[in-house]
């Protein structure tokens, strides 16, 4: 009898996306995968009670959970030249201490933005609800994510770009860390190498396969947005360079890591490499 693993994931479109040839069963003989979609604040959250065995996370969550989850090489979105927006009603100016949505507390963008306006004053909203809590005056501004960066109201204006000021604070051009997946440390090694193998299939399959699987997106009205937006989604967040993490976007993660030390998010300083999955262990057992 198969070994079942959860893998949980966001409902927005590049997850979707990713994870369709997992949803639908194509991949590999050697476990039954399960998949649930939740928001990203809530796989965080679950992340930090060891809920699922292969979980979505924001990457600024990850040096909280490191003790109990891996960190695997695939299933990643970064920003180049793109990310989260932080928006406000035209003609409004923001105060020192403005009032603003985030998404959740462990999230990328919130981590960010919480080192560039320490003294903003912080909700947090379901990233859907985040829109309209500027709009009604609820807060002064919020930070748009996923599919909300491509349209909102005529009535809003970006104040600033997370893109900006990850720049900003990292002093280098690379790439903005967003989200990957993490893998229980529990699991038997061997589990884990071969379930990093089948998440980077089935995302190297939804890219070789874009022309069939979006379609299918839009069918099944599995997502929030229409053909057009859904290809520019896809192509910023869900692209070659999702398949497998290279050494620019690990220097990113670093890069992050060690931001978070410096402004006191986290108590110690964690290198990327030290936290993967072993894969090297498969070539030297099989030599």
């Amino acid at each position: 009898m198969k070994k079942t693993i959860t893998v949980a994931h966001s409902p927005d479109a590049d997850d979707i996306f990713m994870f369709m040839a997992i949803h639908f069963g194509w991949m590999g003989n050697h476990f039954n995968y399960k998949n649930t979609a939740l928001d990203i604040q809530t796989l965080n959250e679950f992340a930090l009670k060891n809920e699922f065995d292969a979980t979505a996370i924001s990457f600024g969550l990850y040096p909280l959970i490191a003790k109990e989850y891996a960190l695997l090489r695939t299933a990643v979105s970064f920003g180049q030249g793109y990310g989260p927006k932080l928006i406000k009603k035209k003609n409004v100016q923001l105060k020192r201490k403005f009032k603003v949505a985030l998404s959740g507390a462990n999230t990328t963008n919130a981590l960010i933005f919480r080192m560039k306006y320490p003294k903003a004053r912080i909700i947090y909203k379901n990233f859907l609800d985040i829109e309209n809590s500027v709009l009604s005056g609820e807060v002064d501004a919020g930070v748009l994510i996923h599919e909300s960066i491509l349209d909102f109201d005529q009535n809003l204006c970006v104040e600033a770009e997370i893109w900006d000021i990850w720049l900003e604070l990292a002093k280098e051009n690379l790439p903005l860390p967003l989200g990957g997946m993490a893998l229980r440390r529990s699991l038997p090694l061997n589990d884990a190498i071969e379930i990093e193998k089948d998440l980077t299939l089935a995302v190297k399959i939804a890219d070789s396969n874009r022309k069939i699987i979006a379609p299918m997106l839009l069918e099944r009205n599995l997502i929030r947005v229409d053909k057009d937006k859904l290809d520019t989604y896809l192509n910023l967040y869900a692209n070659k360079n999702s398949i497998s993490m290279d050494e620019t976007q690990f220097k990113a993660i670093d890069t992050l890591f060690k931001l978070g030390y410096d402004y006191k998010f986290y108590d110690k300083i964690i290198n990327v490499n030290d936290y993967l999955i072993p894969s090297e262990y498969e070539q030297a057992r099989n030599s």
